[in-house]
């Protein structure tokens, strides 16, 4: 477990944090002159938390920004802490057989990874996992798009990702791959106990090693004209039926 200062801007992020995580928030940083209500409000939030407030200019906040719209807004944030991958088993254990796991095998998108985010803590999931390699990592963008559940959610970056579903099998963890050319529907399955559910990239879908360590293929039925879905959107569908199943 470790912890690092970092930026995170945007309305929804800062707003979230203070709301969510203010322990973290190490300062505050709004654009001088700003009169958008909302920064008038998180700066309130955060002076009746007893963060530091700053004003300053709009380079300031281009600087930290780090080419991400900052909106007038950006926070100095010790982040909640960093998971290793050797803790997940323990996670699935604490789930007593509901663990609701969503595995993405390389998404490339920023703003895909934080919206794909924002569904996972939405419904509740035990933890997201994805590779180290060839996929977007946590950053600025990524939080700005998951509104918060970036600094909330337990997420893993793992080294070896056909290696950590063999894991969460042996954990009890039944996998499942989504893929267009699936026979098996997601409205066929039985989502109640310990799942994962494992999306591809935005172009190539699911990875070889990916597939074969998953315990059945499925598809998102879809009767219109377009083949598949933006994996952010397949991801919220996915994770939203078992919600539904699970109550």
């Amino acid at each position: 477990m470790s912890k690092q200062a970092q930026w995170i801007v945007g309305l929804n992020a800062v707003a979230s944090a203070l709301e969510h995580d203010a322990e973290h928030v190490r300062e505050v940083l709004l654009e001088a002159g700003g009169k958008n209500p909302r920064i008038v409000e998180i700066e309130g939030n955060a002076r009746r938390l007893g963060i530091d407030v700053r004003r300053v200019a709009g380079q300031a906040l281009d600087g930290v920004a780090g080419g991400v719209r900052h909106q007038g807004a950006a926070a100095r944030y010790a982040a909640a802490r960093t998971w290793d991958e050797h803790e997940l088993p323990a996670l699935i254990e604490a789930a007593n057989g509901r663990a609701l796991v969503l595995v993405l095998d390389g998404v490339q998108d920023p703003h895909n990874l934080g919206a794909c985010l924002r569904s996972a803590a939405a419904a509740g999931a035990t933890a997201v996992v994805f590779p180290k390699d060839k996929a977007v990592q946590v950053n600025a963008t990524v939080r700005k798009t998951s509104a918060g559940a970036a600094d909330t959610l337990p997420i893993f970056s793992v080294t070896n990702l056909s290696r950590t579903l063999r894991d969460l099998q042996k954990a009890g963890v039944w996998i499942y791959g989504f893929a267009g050319e699936a026979e098996a529907s997601l409205y066929a399955l039985d989502l109640k106990g310990n799942v994962a559910l494992v999306m591809g990239s935005e172009g190539d879908g699911l990875r070889r090693l990916t597939r074969e360590n998953c315990d059945q293929l499925v598809k998102i039925p879809m009767p219109g004209e377009f083949e598949s879905l933006n994996v952010s959107v397949a991801t919220g569908i996915a994770l939203f039926e078992a919600v539904r199943q699970r109550q």
